[in-house]
């Protein structure tokens, strides 16, 4: 085509519309309020390379306006084979011609008639009219529009990421007919897409032989009764089929359309309007992208600087002025300080219009003390490390109003913002200036302490606004508590041995080289035993076994599917790999916890490990920890033993205490289905797994075995997990039918726990969220998806989380309580260590009497419940022998 015409291009919004929403998860696009964008997303980001790539100078985008149209007149069926929307496609077609619109883009739509008619109709006139035309779409019934001014742009199969170009030379090769032919061939064969039949047993290289042998589909269907054989008598019975079929996917050339390929000139596009309707489908990476495609970056810049609220500049304050500015703040102030080497190193805090900051000196940590320690209203962005540095310089904090990053957290569980600025990009709609920590000098700088603090507080009243009732009382009642308490755990650390964990870490190397050898003589050679790409040679070729799970590189070799492979097949080579494996992961937990001993750089070496506790680090909100991971150690094994036995009480302590909650979800989903029978066994006071037994299987609680017991344990944690019958089946080893009706003899017995179960999902599904007791939510939208993969993973999530979620909301209730009151009663014991669902106190000499019954009391009342809250106590001079 001649590249100095002008160039019209149209685009099918609604096809590609629909295929970035099936290209792109629909999970990782929506906005914070719930509004789905995968496909808007993936139809701009199509467009924007489009319109880079072609440079088009006319352009329009065409949609159905209904599934109804002339052809459903003709033909009931026709397209009533398509599904029903999606729900999380729907409201993203008109957001979609929103976003247009501000580009300044025409977008075309007429009754009764569909985009691709609107599309042949301009394709025709701009090619009449001395325009090459570019035709966007991916129905495959506008190759008839292709000639020699008309080119389609046809997507692949993985999406709308990449099109494939479509002139009349790649119509002939790729069907074998020239591109007006193309809708003979589909009267022919028949369009699934449109619920259209073909003839039967008639492919397309028959079509294409038939249609070259005859010339024409109307010779072909007027000379049918000479082609012999079934196909021929079939296309003789199915004429008028065919002819129908080519009526309706013959595309309108002629729609009278308000607008012409010359009134479709590419327009300037609207800075302020893009980036409004941008900013609220939260496309931030593509606001820079389409502002530089329209050369419009300096009114966007323009645009964001004045929608952007000048940061004010922080005054430099001496110590007394300080305290004095602090004295005159009303209301709260934001407090940001700057951290170096675990202390405090410049300090900074802000009103809604003013801001001061100092560096931090003695005199102006005396100043501060007494306003740090105050109720004054305080706002922070992650608080834990500024008040870990408060504390090492002697300074407490009071009135901790808000952590904007805890805040964040609780909206978005699944995606949690990490940052100030990335907080401020999704409240503020603004960037946070930030210097490049990449250059020695930046060419910018970011923002000093006090606007930091400024920032915080603007984001803290963004995120309150969003926050429902009972999210809030989450975050002022059990979160904010919680991270004084974890802060002051982390800064305490545990006594650890290095010696224990070196001598451990030695033997499990030379078990590890013991069993690589082992594995290297039963197979006759060596290989690498950590290469997945080595194992499957070995695995699946010279050992022949079967092949596991397909992955992108091959066939799995990861410990769950090898242990499977085992078991259905076992072999001494792969015995020898999963015990050198264990090993080998052994030894690494262990070295992460030897090389973090007296790590604290703002400590030194005291031989105690300060690992980092993650508070947002869950959906459910179970604490999880980093630098090193306490939580991965290894439970009720030989090898944890030997571990635990490495945390010992520390120097000044007398001993060490252990508490856990016994059955603590088991007894949370007995309170929440209120299912007699649960409830009853545990005011009872029996044990929870005979006494279920006892019901399941119809006999006395004294007969019930420990295999029926196995399976009885095995059940009711499962089923808080959604474990179906096939999974319980295989966890048991039993057979599947065996598992299904032990499944029924228990819900028979126990149906409201089933009740309970189905109920919790499907108000999920209603409200899209699931609650603990004490108001935490975790949204669940895939509940509503069309994939369904997601859609059971989800309900499956949304079954546990209720239960699991109101367990650490239980645990993190009575963790601030202990260590709230062990404090308050002025004993020197303290809380260490949080792991799984198990508390690990440090005991001062002649206070266990005192600690002990501040644990039981503070975990026993830390929520009512109908059933009792039992807490097991151990003690011990080492983790291992304190357990219980």
């Amino acid at each position: 085509m001649d590249s100095a015409k002008p160039t019209l291009l149209v685009v099918d919004g609604h096809s590609l519309a629909y295929r970035a929403f099936y290209a792109l998860p629909v999970d990782n696009f929506s906005t914070k309020d719930g509004q789905h964008t995968n496909g808007i997303y993936g139809f701009l980001a199509m467009l924007i390379n489009l319109l880079k790539a072609e440079h088009p100078t006319h352009l329009a985008i065409a949609f159905d306006t209904s599934r109804q149209s002339f052809r459903t007149r003709e033909y009931t069926e026709y397209k009533a084979n398509r599904s029903e929307t999606p729900s999380e496609f729907k409201g993203q077609i008109p957001l979609l011609q929103d976003c247009l619109a501000a580009m300044g883009i025409t977008v075309i739509q007429k009754e009764d008639i569909e985009a691709d008619d609107i599309l042949a109709t301009l394709a025709t006139q701009g090619s009449s009219q001395g325009f090459r035309v570019l035709v966007c779409s991916g129905d495959r019934d506008t190759i008839q529009l292709v000639d020699d001014d008309v080119t389609l742009l046809y997507p692949n199969v993985q999406g709308v990421s990449q099109l494939k170009r479509y002139d009349r030379d790649a119509v002939i090769e790729r069907y074998g007919v020239p591109p007006e032919q193309y809708p003979d061939i589909a009267a022919l064969v028949g369009e699934t897409s449109d619920n259209l039949p073909g003839v039967p047993k008639v492919g397309e290289k028959t079509a294409v032989k038939w249609l070259t042998q005859f010339g024409s589909l109307d010779a072909l269907l007027e000379g049918a009764g000479t082609i012999k054989g079934v196909v021929g008598g079939n296309l003789q019975e199915n004429v008028e089929v065919v002819r129908r079929n080519r009526r309706l996917n013959r595309l309108l050339r002629d729609v009278e359309l308000p607008y012409g390929p010359a009134d479709l000139e590419v327009q300037p596009m609207d800075a302020q309007a893009v980036r409004d309707i941008f900013s609220r489908l939260e496309f931030k990476t593509l606001i820079p992208r389409v502002a530089e495609l329209a050369g419009i970056e300096q009114q966007m810049a323009a645009v964001n600087s004045a929608a952007a609220e000048l940061a004010p500049v922080a005054a430099e304050l001496a110590a007394a002025d300080l305290a004095a500015w602090l004295g005159d703040a009303s209301g709260e102030v934001g407090v940001t300080l700057t951290v170096e080497r675990g202390l405090p190193a410049r300090v900074g805090f802000a009103t809604a219009s003013t801001a001061a900051e100092a560096t931090w000196t003695p005199d102006v940590q005396a100043a501060l003390t007494a306003w740090l320690a105050s109720d004054a209203p305080k706002v922070f962005a992650d608080a834990k490390p500024q008040i870990k540095a408060l504390q090492r310089s002697g300074l407490t904090l009071g009135g901790l109003a808000l952590d904007v990053v805890l805040a964040g957290w609780l909206l978005r569980p699944s995606f949690p913002d990490k940052t100030l600025a990335h907080l401020v990009d999704r409240y503020l709609d603004e960037k946070l200036p930030e210097s490049d920590p990449t250059q020695l000098v930046p060419e910018t700088e970011g923002a000093t302490p006090g606007q930091l603090s400024w920032y915080t507080l603007r984001v803290a009243a963004a995120v309150r606004a969003e926050l429902p009732e009972s999210v809030a009382t989450v975050l002022t009642d059990i979160e904010l508590p919680t991270l004084h308490t974890l802060a002051a755990m982390e800064l305490a650390g545990v006594a650890v041995s290095h010696e224990k964990l070196s001598g451990f870490s030695a033997e499990l190397g030379a078990r590890a080289d013991a069993l690589a050898q082992d594995a290297y003589a039963a197979i006759g050679r060596e290989v690498n035993l950590g290469s997945p790409k080595q194992l499957q040679e070995v695995l699946f070729e010279d050992l022949q076994l079967p092949k596991t799970r397909k992955t992108k590189t091959g066939y799995s070799t990861d410990a769950a599917v090898l242990a499977d492979l085992q078991e259905s097949n076992p072999h001494p080579f792969l015995d020898l790999l999963l015990q050198h494996r264990e090993a080998t992961k052994l030894r690494q937990i262990i070295e992460s916890l030897d090389s973090a001993i007296g790590n604290d750089r703002a400590i030194g070496d005291d031989g105690r490990i300060h690992t980092t506790y993650v508070q947002t680090g869950s959906q459910t909100g179970r604490l999880s920890s980093t630098d090193p991971n306490l939580q991965n150690i290894p439970v009720r094994t030989d090898e944890s033993r030997r571990i635990r036995s490495a945390f010992e009480v520390g120097e000044g302590y007398e001993t060490l205490l252990t508490a856990d909650y016994s059955q603590i979800e088991m007894r949370i989903m007995a309170h929440l289905s209120e299912d007699p029978g649960l409830v009853e066994a545990f005011n009872s006071g029996e044990d929870l797994h005979r006494f279920v037994g006892a019901r399941v299987f119809g006999v006395a609680p004294e007969d019930v075995t420990p295999a029926m017991r196995t399976k009885v344990k095995a059940m009711s944690y499962g089923l808080v997990y959604g474990l179906s019958a096939f999974g319980l089946s295989k966890q048991l080893r039993i057979e599947q039918s065996e598992a299904k009706q032990l499944m029924m003899e228990y819900f028979a017995r126990f149906g409201s726990v089933r009740d309970y179960l189905r109920s919790s999902v499907e108000q999920a599904r209603i409200d899209g969220y699931t609650e603990t007791i004490f108001g935490r939510r975790r949204p669940f939208p895939d509940l509503a998806s069309p994939n369904r993969v997601l859609r059971e993973n989800a309900e499956r999530a949304a079954l546990n989380a209720p239960i699991q979620g109101s367990a650490a909301d239980i645990m993190k209730i009575a963790l601030f309580r202990i260590h709230d009151q062990l404090a308050a009663d002025g004993l020197r014991s303290r809380v260490l260590m949080q792991i799984h669902d198990e508390l690990v106190v440090e005991v001062a000499p002649g206070e266990w009497d005192a600690a002990e019954a501040i644990v039981r009391e503070r975990m026993g009342d830390a929520a009512t419940l109908s059933v009792p809250l039992d807490v097991q106590i151990g003690r011990g001079a080492d983790w291992n022998d304190a357990g219980h």
